[in-house]
């Protein structure tokens, strides 16, 4: 199981390895390793990250530039807020090519089917939904999923997310104008509060003024209806590739 706060640590003090570019990206995004020496006789603690520097992103039409590894880091920070666990530890600290987001690497477990558990609507896959319409996630493709041995699933790449827009682009439309349950209510809850307390300041320094109060507004949205969202008529409902 995951330490946070001990894998926060090691990623804002260690040093930094490039290991290479993952090849599929499209913000150059590398695989790293990242060593902190601890005092003898202890060996320094090595964990692998990803690290997204904000000069590799690509510009977009529809997201302030040089704002995608400052989401990524949000992302993080509202998903400790909620308490379920989404997304792997990640900070915003220099690396090699300057500024970025860095994140923990996470193990998939290989014989997990993601392409099944979104067909058939795993009820696991519920929680990354509901976290997914409150941050507005315009971009949740099945690979950005990652089942683990230990049964719990990952959501990452969150580069685009927070839009004042209703941007909503995912493939996990299985629950769509379902009711919410109790615990996904009480999770909406502890994100709305902390909207307007602690969270609030520390998105200040990742996202506008506007961005954090829409996303107040979302989620003040999804707990009065107290249902999952539908697609939009006028808005792709699922992004492309979708795998």
């Amino acid at each position: 199981m995951i330490d946070p706060a001990a894998t926060l640590d090691v990623l804002r003090e260690g040093e930094i390895e490039l290991v290479g570019r993952l090849l599929g990206s499209s913000n150059h995004a590398m695989l790293c390793r990242v060593r902190r020496a601890c005092p003898p006789p202890e060996e320094p603690v090595v964990i692998e990250a990803v690290y997204k520097p904000t000069a590799g992103e690509r510009p977009l039409d529809d997201f302030p530039a040089e704002t995608l590894s400052h989401r990524e880091v949000a992302a993080y920070l509202a998903s400790e807020a909620i308490g379920w666990g989404i997304v792997p530890p990640t900070i915003r600290r220099d690396g090699p090519f300057g500024d970025g987001s860095l994140q923990l690497w996470i193990d998939v477990d290989p014989t997990v089917d993601v392409v099944a558990m979104v067909v058939d609507a795993d009820p696991r896959l519920r929680r990354i939904a509901v976290f997914d319409a409150a941050l507005n996630n315009t971009d949740r493709k099945g690979g950005h999923l990652l089942p683990t041995s230990d049964g719990h699933i990952f959501g990452v790449d969150h580069g685009v997310t927070f839009s004042m827009e209703p941007k909503l682009r995912t493939v996990l439309w299985g629950w769509r104008g379902q009711a919410l349950t109790p615990d996904e209510l009480d999770g909406l809850a502890l994100l709305a509060t902390a909207l307007r307390g602690d969270l609030a300041r520390d998105l200040a320094g990742l996202l506008s003024r506007g961005e954090i109060a829409a996303t107040r507004r979302r989620v003040d949205a999804l707990l009065e209806t107290r249902r999952f969202p539908l697609p939009r008529p006028d808005w792709p409902a699922i992004p492309w590739p979708p795998f």
